[in-house]
């Protein structure tokens, strides 16, 4: 069956965020769209929705709807949300290569890749949207807010399935460091293979009995910080699960410097970037699927605690 395609908003981008969209039902007892949106809406109270109304703010294919436009049946109505109250994250987004066709960012920690939950506006993708102008700017994949590096993004949205499917089909090699303690009876390079699952509203992933899902290999670089009993890694993952990386070194007994989830959990302020996770998407490197070129883009960042663990420890 043909997909029907989702006709363009007729609102623009504001600060780098489309307008929601709602679909009315196809049917109901609500006499007029007004009333339907106070159900639907129940964040805000009647009298909010009564004052948007005024301002024109929600809108069909036909223009504004006023208190008394009547119910249609599936008509398309969008707004733009209002927004949570966000800190911001004093940290710079990096451009480390765009064209007509791609954006590599290389990301700061704290930064959440797209709009979810309380982080909206302070995400890479609504940044890079207002700073580069690029309206359909979309994301190819995802990293978790607590770790820096490279995120790949496309300028149409059109080109996002191709992208999309080499990381699929593990057709790119992505490179990661991190900082955490040396042990010196580990043996290492090795290969890490197990089954993970990660249960949605629990913060944490395990390691469960059954069939492999998940693989890293982990490989010591060097001793971070011959005093501190820390080392620098590369890890190397083959497949993409939720929190993998930091799963995988936290069952060799090597927690990633600054996890709040692994071994144990540990809160933090919405507003607390001190001690980052030291996790770093390093290197992205793959066969381009629209002109072949072999392609290779790698961060600028440095882990904090690899030079100076000292340095770190300050930062809280």
């Amino acid at each position: 069956m043909r997909r029907v395609r989702r006709p363009p908003s007729p609102l623009p981008q504001r600060d780098g965020l489309d307008a929601a969209r709602i679909r009315l039902p196809a049917r109901g007892p609500w006499p007029t769209v007004r009333d339907y949106l106070v159900v639907k809406l129940d964040r805000l109270s009647p009298e909010r929705i009564d004052e948007m109304l005024r301002e024109h703010r929600f809108v069909t294919l036909d223009g504004p709807i006023t208190p008394d436009t009547e119910f249609l049946p599936n008509t398309q109505v969008w707004f733009h949300r209002e927004l949570p109250d966000e800190p911001p994250v004093p940290f710079e987004l990096e451009v480390v290569y765009a064209d007509d066709d791609l954006v590599v960012a290389d990301k700061p920690h704290f930064l959440a890749t797209t709009p979810r939950g309380s982080h909206v506006r302070e995400t890479a993708l609504v940044r890079l949207r207002r700073d580069l102008g690029f309206r359909d700017l979309a994301p190819v994949h995802r990293l978790d807010r607590v770790t820096a590096g490279l995120l790949l993004f496309v300028t149409r949205r059109e080109l996002r399935a191709p992208y999309q499917q080499l990381f699929q089909n593990r057709l790119v090699r992505k490179e990661y460091e991190a900082v955490a303690p040396y042990d010196p009876e580990l043996e290492l390079p090795r290969t890490v293979r197990s089954r993970i699952v990660k249960k949605r509203g629990v913060w944490t992933a395990k390691e469960v009995p059954g069939p492999p899902n998940a693989e890293t290999r982990v490989e010591l670089l060097d001793r971070a910080n011959d005093d501190k009993d820390l080392g620098r890694y590369r890890l190397l993952p083959v497949t993409g699960r939720t929190h993998q990386l930091r799963v995988h070194m936290n069952s060799l007994g090597i927690p990633i410097l600054g996890d709040t989830l692994y071994p144990e959990v540990r809160e933090t302020a919405p507003d607390d970037f001190s001690r980052p996770l030291q996790l770093l998407a390093r290197a992205l490197e793959f066969d381009d699927p629209l002109t072949g070129q072999r392609r290779r883009f790698e961060s600028r960042r440095e882990l904090l605690a690899r030079h100076d663990h000292d340095a770190w420890l300050a930062s809280g």
